[in-house]
């Protein structure tokens, strides 16, 4: 069964600086794209990033130029590196990758980790 599991989140000041991570795991056979969406309260989920197996990534662009989005193909894994923090980054973040398994591409999502910007 595929999981994926995140990890890196917290309390941090604005200004200040966290790393996410998210392992897939569970029988894959190849991983397409793998990225991180965020959903704050009362608001709808929203795309982070995105980052494709050959490395090309989109951004949101209330993100750009201060989070970035690298992966591991051989571990399975998908980073996002978020720098100068706002309190309007606080969110539960999620990790989503679209997997190959069983014969079939499938979309999954990670169970979400609180990342909260706050004095």
């Amino acid at each position: 069964q595929v999981q994926l599991v995140e990890s890196g989140g917290g309390l941090v000041q604005p200004g200040g600086s966290l790393r996410l991570s998210c392992v897939a795991s569970g029988g894959i056979f190849s991983i397409n794209y793998m990225g991180w969406f965020r959903q704050a309260p009362g608001k709808e989920r929203e795309l982070v990033a995105k980052i494709t197996r050959a490395a090309d990534t989109n951004y949101a662009n209330s993100v750009k130029g201060r989070f970035t989005i690298s992966r591991d193909n051989a571990k399975n894994t998908v980073y996002l590196q978020m720098n100068s923090l706002k309190p309007e980054d606080t969110a539960v973040y999620y990790c989503n990758a679209l997997i190959y398994i069983n014969y079939n591409w499938n979309n999954y999502w990670g169970q979400g980790t609180q990342v909260t910007v706050s004095s």
